[in-house]
């Protein structure tokens, strides 16, 4: 992404090898950079962003919807579900799978395939990133329970095909997070699962479900490790937001709903249980010292991470009117 200030607003260059997105708030600044590219190179003007690498964009009065109905359609026709089966969630709750379930898949290609496109759908379906995120672990040696649980994933989709995610024009500017972990949710290798989720106002942002490098000793050192990787996450935004001219004055709230790793961040002396995360600890408290972020308690029923660490009844995969506006939305 590159960026030019003028006086009259901002240019915004965003590219990806030959394909890119110009927008910004000074429109003259905006003809002239597409009139120096055009200069210099042979280049196509495509007018107002409606398809950008597989990502769909519907511009509304109320803000912009993104979305990716033709890869997802893509998904199921490769996977050659025609039928008329839907799920509910894209995983069975409680599921555990390991890698010894089931029969090893003779041509494990097709698994691969499907899971390296579904996790590209990811990026406008946040829902479906926790099961993406363990059916991924089973690529050098699926089996046919693994199989199944990419099928799930794609009647899922299936079910939800038009789903994606509105960015509202009304929203305020106010960046949040919400962190979670699932303590020893890796069956095999017993490593807990980095869950987050970000807002800037009503607009979900940046989400991350992750397995842990090492193992955790308890669920406060699970959630630290979290909070860590939540904390550097926000510091990395509150510097972009900055180059985009957007100046976040105010502490960015972590949402965490364990009172242990909450204490300890706050706690300026060091024991025996938090020995090994110490610089972990030392990160945290040092942007809730300089403000960077504040670590207020949140009940677990109102902690939307779960999305990104567990599976989920299906009343949980959507955002009750309890919590933040309504990230999910149809076309």
């Amino acid at each position: 992404m590159f960026f030019r200030r003028t006086k009259k607003g901002l240019v915004l260059l965003l590219l990806y090898v030959d394909d890119m997105v110009i927008t910004g708030s000074d429109t003259k600044g905006i003809i002239a950079l597409k009139s120096h590219l055009h200069s210099c190179f042979e280049m196509k003007d495509l007018g107002s962003l409606r398809y950008f690498l597989g990502i769909e964009v519907d511009k509304s009065h109320d803000g912009h919807f993104i979305s990716q109905v033709k890869c997802a359609s893509e998904i199921i026709l490769r996977a050659g579900l025609t039928d008329s089966k839907v799920v509910e969630t894209p995983l069975e709750l409680n599921v555990k799978l390991n890698h010894t379930n089931g029969k090893v898949l003779p041509n494990p290609t097709l698994y691969r395939q499907l899971v390296v496109s579904l996790n590209y759908l990811t990026i406008t379906r946040p829902d479906i990133s926790y099961a993406v995120h363990i059916v991924s672990q089973f690529m050098s040696a699926p089996r046919t329970s693994h199989f199944d649980a990419v099928l799930r994933i794609i009647w899922y989709i299936k079910g939800t095909l038009y789903q994606g995610l509105h960015f509202s024009t009304t929203s305020d500017l106010r960046l949040r997070a919400y962190t979670d972990s699932d303590l020893e949710g890796d069956v095999t290798e017993r490593r807990s699962t980095t869950g987050y989720c970000m807002f800037l106002g009503n607009s979900l942002i940046s989400w991350l479900s992750k397995k842990q490098s090492v193992v955790s000793r308890s669920s406060a050192e699970a959630e630290y490790k979290t909070m860590a990787h939540t904390t550097a996450e926000i510091v990395w935004l509150r510097w972009l937001l900055g180059d985009m001219g957007i100046y976040l004055t105010e502490s960015t709230p972590i949402y965490c709903d364990n009172k242990a790793a909450i204490h300890i961040a706050h706690n300026d002396v060091f024991h025996k249980r938090t020995k090994h995360i110490e610089i972990d600890c030392h990160f945290v408290r040092h942007h809730l010292g300089k403000k960077t972020i504040t670590l207020p308690y949140v009940r677990s029923e109102f902690k939307l991470a779960d999305l990104f660490t567990k599976s989920l009844p299906s009343h949980r995969l959507q955002f009750s009117d309890k919590q933040p506006q309504d990230v999910f939305s149809t076309i």
